[in-house]
């Protein structure tokens, strides 16, 4: 996804997003190691929209300070 999709929602459904992608991330690495994956590639796509949203997260944290 792309991070000017994650600018456009709030703060919950950001936050409901990460927990979902950190869900994945788990079981991507699970599978992994389980010799079960196919797509290696969504594990550093996860990844980089697990910092996206962090990065996001708290751009608004601080604009919300400075307001």
């Amino acid at each position: 996804m792309k991070a000017s999709d994650f600018r456009t929602k709030s703060m919950d459904e950001l936050g409901d997003e990460l927990a979902r992608l950190k869900k994945e991330q788990f079981n991507l690495r699970f599978q992994r190691a389980t010799g079960q994956l196919e797509k290696t590639a969504r594990i550093r796509e996860v990844r980089r929209d697990i910092a996206r949203i962090k990065t996001i997260v708290a751009q608004k944290r601080t604009a919300e300070a400075r307001a």
